[in-house]
């Protein structure tokens, strides 16, 4: 079983920490896409103008081809974890803000005029009564953008031995070792399963109000409409 995971020595990292640089590169740019999204989403809500700019600008971004991107940010940041991440961070951007923009736009206008009369100023409303009933949609787009981040951190193998389970990837193909290729798209896969179903959990535990028992409480119209 150990001759399974034994990875060549030129690779300088054991499985497992192949496994945890994989996590890291994959999820700390989703964590700093999401930093960024929520005040821009708030101000692309507050004022609706600057939503179409915003939007497109983050959809030209993600348009980049990571290898170029990667040649761009060498020149700053070398053959390093940060010249992956960034990347990722901005590509999150995409899927980040229009959920979060959705989820706040979805909370009743009479709610927010409670929340006013109540004495919440515009930081407080947003944080205590826009995000937690926006958290459904945000929690969405964060499954979505983690996903994609851990099966874009394998692109790193680019630029050296930065692509985490790529490289596993890379080397399997470059020198026919169909273990390291096995090892490296399960692996992938595996942690996205993982990550994808905490987020579900998470998702439950900060809602405890939604709907548990029936799938069609869940399905959006658009859903609706398709399975007719």
């Amino acid at each position: 079983m150990n001759e399974l995971f034994d990875m060549p020595s030129y690779l300088e990292r054991s499985y497992l920490d192949l496994v945890l640089l994989h996590l890291r590169e994959a999820l700390l740019p989703v964590l700093a896409g999401l930093i960024v999204a929520l005040p821009l989403a708030q101000l692309c809500v507050r004022f609706r103008w600057l939503y179409p700019p915003v939007l497109w600008v983050t959809t030209v971004l993600y348009a980049i081809p990571s290898l170029a991107f990667f040649v761009i940010l060498i020149d700053y940041t070398g053959l390093s974890e940060l010249t992956v991440m960034i990347p990722l961070a901005v590509y999150s951007l995409v899927v980040l803000v229009p959920a979060i923009v959705d989820g706040v736009r979805s909370v009743p206008q009479e709610t927010l005029a409670a929340a006013t009369a109540m004495g919440f100023g515009p930081v407080r409303r947003y944080v205590q009564v826009q995000l937690p009933i926006a958290a459904p949609a945000i929690l969405a787009g964060l499954r979505v953008a983690s996903v994609s981040s851990i099966s874009l951190v394998s692109v790193g193998m680019l630029i050296g031995n930065e692509g985490a389970l790529g490289n596993l990837l890379d080397s399997g193909m470059r020198f026919n070792q169909p273990r390291l290729v096995w090892l490296s798209v399960v692996g992938t896969a595996v942690l996205a399963i993982l990550v994808d179903a905490l987020l579900i959990v998470l998702r439950v535990l900060l809602t405890p109000w939604m709907p548990r028992g029936t799938r069609t409480a869940s399905r959006t119209p658009a859903a609706k409409e398709a399975a007719r």
